[in-house]
């Protein structure tokens, strides 16, 4: 009873794991990681972006046109959805978890926050990241 008891109080829930998986997703981008955050991505979302074309687009967009170094974010809570689709077209995801993410940058153009859903999904034993495409 007590190795169970004590199993449970270490170990995270589904949701934490999601919210930690979206965290170090972040932690990535902060760092210019680009290389690092593309990997956590699930494969719709590498067949969208391919690896070269991600990193590209993220340093010339964030850095050199907004003239920021780096931001800070904060994440809410995570939201347990039984079915979820990132696009009209793409295949129906069970068990998703939704975390909202707010990004603030400092740049050039004065300070501005960009607020996103992101998805997080277990595959095999991975959570990996989604972005909704659904119009």
């Amino acid at each position: 009873m007590i190795v169970w008891l004590l199993s449970r109080l270490v170990s995270s829930s589904p949701g934490e794991e999601a919210q930690e998986a979206v965290d170090e997703f972040y932690q990535f981008e902060q760092e210019g990681d680009f290389t690092n955050s593309w990997k956590l991505f699930h494969p719709y979302m590498k067949e969208k972006f391919t690896k070269g074309a991600y990193i590209q687009d993220r340093a010339h967009v964030f850095m050199n046109h907004f003239g920021v170094e780096t931001f800070s974010y904060t994440l809410g809570e995570p939201e347990e959805l039984e079915t979820w689709k990132p696009s009209k077209e793409a295949p129906v995801l069970r068990w998703v978890y939704k975390v909202p993410v707010v990004q603030v940058y400092k740049g050039k153009y004065g300070n501005f926050s960009l607020q996103q859903e992101v998805f997080v999904v277990q595959e095999k034993d991975e959570w990996l990241i989604l972005w909704d495409y659904d119009q």
